[in-house]
């Protein structure tokens, strides 16, 4: 067994309790697992400053002196321990608040020490609490100036003496413990070449680097051990999949999609909108199955690739479906598509888990006859009872809201896996599609419709809300409709913004009948109730809807011009783009109006300028990846892939490049890493699979 799978609790020195704490609370088992518990800062203690030098922009300092007037002060049940250290160049106090009795059988006045710890300012006069502090030699300095690691740990960890000094402690026996025993996982030909430190060297400086040099490239190799093997999965997985993976080849374009394309086409497409279908057109003629990502952003016109792709399937002879992870996107996929189904004749229905049971049967028995062409649904496509007559292709929207296994069942829907097209209106970062989608084929529709107006988008504060109110009505005076979204339905004690129903009953006030109309929407409403107020908005019986972020997808009303967002900061980028992307979808002008307090957070603010600088979702996908991380993205922890503890995949983007172009080069020249150098990254790859099921044909 590798050394780094040895349990943690065998290894000597680590008592049993302590690892069945770290097992409990940071899923940490294995050497190998408490080796990669990085550090998330250091402390420099690289450098000796002297008492002149402390100032206000120093967190820590390090000093060396010699103890003076050690005494106790105050009352019995209020005393604190107070000693002068002094240098050539001053004299600091150092104060002990607790623990006295120990502190003071360390120290000695007339004794030189080695003191570290962070100054306060009090009236004036500067302090140190609580230092650390140890009697002063050459060789204790020569330690103790290095860059100290701080470790991550819980209440339950810091009160069994596991907080970071107990963490580090632990990590120094366990590289001990594996010391000469780690196995190398990148040949030593490739190491040379691309100047990266062995693996063992790496886990030491990561842990104990004695310099800011020495912590560089331990991160350059660990990161390197993360993003490349995550790399070599990926692009291995995407060969396999495409020699081993057979499906079903569509040899001819007929006349659904002929006749669709000559004389049904609503509008122009545009020139990225071909290139995807091209790109379709070309996978779905080979026999292996096509696992085809589309990103695009809102209104990019995803929905008629989606459908021209699926008329492929009908043209040879075989049935389609799109699966949406709520009954209203499916239900507004269902309008779409059937408008532009029934001028060439198609068969669609939609399938939910409101369609009534005699509904439901008609549609089992049109599915296995093989007369209804295209079912569009949601998580009940996924059911047993739904068996296809012959099913060739599969899209699938906002796939990230699904779980992998309830995808997995659609595999089992024919003899041979079906084509997946997956359709994104989040726009994804290409370092994360990279990550997230590496196994897949991604193509990118990044032009608009032409005629299209950029919508303009302004921040406002409370204080200019009836400037705001009074701008809605010029607007609804034009024949316009408004969305006014809430991020909350009820009141909450800890959130201070307006509410849904406050924020109504002010609207009302604003808009009283019979002059206007408001419709309200939130997701605590039943499914009928909510189809009964979004269909008033559709057909301009209202003119401003009320919601929470259930209209964030789904909802297309053309007539919509203006999108108000309440309380805008309590919203993450890709929330406030989605919404955005409600209006916009006329030829007239739009716009999106933010309303925030007048505090706000420097993320806040970010995203805010950010949204009114531009409309383009991918620049707006990369603040969002740089503000908080991957993942809340794309829900990559569904991806059965990312296991990235020391990448960043904000900041790494260019190491990620790096790292696929190794991995795609040494593949190209070992497709099966059989070179007897390239051993060891074949028994990393083996133990990595080990650990997790494979979901890449399926994601």
């Amino acid at each position: 067994m590798q050394i780094l799978e040895t349990p943690l609790h065998v290894v000597p020195g680590v008592i049993p309790k302590k690892a069945a704490l770290l097992r409990k609370d940071c899923g940490i088992e294995t050497v190998g697992d408490l080796l990669t518990w990085y550090p998330f800062r250091y402390i420099d203690r690289t450098k000796v400053y002297t008492v002149r030098e402390i100032n206000d922009e120093l967190p820590y300092i390090q000093l060396v002196g010699r103890l003076e007037q050690i005494k106790l002060v105050g009352k019995q049940k209020k005393q604190r321990l107070s000693a002068l250290l002094r240098d050539s160049s001053g004299i600091v106090e150092l104060v002990w608040f607790q623990g006295i009795k120990y502190v003071q059988d360390k120290i000695r006045p007339g004794m030189d020490f080695l003191v570290f710890g962070k100054p306060a300012n009090f009236h004036g006069t500067w302090n140190i609490p609580h230092p650390d502090i140890e009697l002063y030699s050459a060789e204790k300095a020569a330690q103790a100036s290095k860059l100290q690691p701080v470790y991550s740990s819980s209440e339950a960890m810091k009160r069994a003496f596991l907080e970071s000094k107990g963490l580090s402690a632990m990590i120094q026996n366990i590289l001990r413990f594996v010391e000469g025993k780690i196995d190398e996982t990148v040949p030593e030909s490739m190491r040379h070449e691309l100047n990266l430190i062995g693996l063992e060297q790496a886990f030491r400086w990561i842990h104990q680097p004695s310099n800011p040099e020495e912590l560089k490239k331990a991160e350059k190799r660990l990161k390197f051990e993360e993003l490349f093997f995550l790399q070599i999965r990926l692009i291995r997985q995407n060969l396999v999949n495409k020699r081993q993976i057979k499906g079903f080849a569509f040899e001819s374009i007929g006349k659904y999609f002929n006749t669709f394309y000559k004389e049904h086409m609503p509008f122009e497409l545009t020139n990225a909108q071909k290139r995807v279908i091209k790109e379709v057109r070309s996978d779905v003629a080979r026999p292996i199955q096509m696992n085809r990502l589309v990103q695009g952003d809102v209104g990019s016109g995803k929905t008629i690739v989606a459908f021209m792709s699926m008329l492929m399937a009908l043209d040879n002879g075989f049935q389609a479906c799109m699966m949406a992870p709520t009954e209203i996107l499916a239900q507004q996929h269902y309008l779409s598509l059937s408008e532009l189904a029934r001028a060439i004749g198609v068969n669609i229905r939609l399938l939910t888990g409101s369609s009534k049971t005699k509904e439901r049967r008609e549609i089992h028995q049109a599915l296995e006859e093989g007369t209804l062409h295209i079912l569009v649904g949601t998580h009940a496509l996924l059911e047993d009872k739904v068996k296809f007559h012959n099913l060739g292709f599969v899209v699938i929207d906002e796939q990230h809201r699904f779980g992998v296994a309830q995808r997995a069942k659609l595999w089992a829907k024919n003899h041979l896996p079906p084509h997946v097209l997956i359709m994104s209106a989040t726009p994804i970062p290409r370092t994360l599609a990279m990550t997230l989608y590496g196994d897949l084929d991604v193509s990118v529709i990044d032009e608009l419709p032409p005629g299209r107006k950029p919508i303009q988008t302004v921040h406002r504060y409370d204080s200019e809300r009836p400037v705001v109110l009074e701008f809605l009505k010029k607007e609804i005076s034009k024949g316009r409709q408004v969305y006014f979204v809430y991020p909350l339905i009820e009141e909450s004690e800890q959130l201070d913004y307006r509410n849904l129903f406050e924020g109504y009953e002010h609207l009302v006030s604003w808009f009283p009948a019979p002059q206007y109309h408001l419709s309200i929407v939130h997701g605590k409403l039943k499914p009928a109730d909510k189809e009964f107020e979004m269909q008033r908005f559709v057909k301009k019986e209202t003119q401003i809807m009320v919601a929470t972020t259930v209209i964030e997808v789904g909802v297309n009303v053309p007539n919509a011009s203006v999108m108000v967002i309440e309380s805008a900061e309590r919203f993450g980028l890709s929330q406030l783009h989605q919404l955005r992307g409600r209006v916009g979808r006329g030829a007239d002008q739009s716009y999106c109006m933010m309303i925030t307090g007048v505090k706000l957070s420097s993320d806040a603010r970010i995203r805010l300028k950010t949204m009114t600088e531009t409309n383009d979702g991918f620049k707006i996908a990369e603040v969002d990846l740089r503000l908080r991380g991957p993942g809340d993205l794309q829900g990559t922890q569904q991806s059965g892939t990312l296991d990235l503890k020391l990448s960043d995949l904000s900041r790494d983007a260019a190491l990620i490049s790096w790292c696929r172009e190794q991995a795609q080069a040494l593949l190209e020249r070992d497709p099966n890493l059989e070179a007897a150098e390239n051993h060891c990254i074949k028994e990393r790859l083996l133990l990595l699979q080990s650990k997790q099921m494979n979901w890449g044909r399926i994601s």
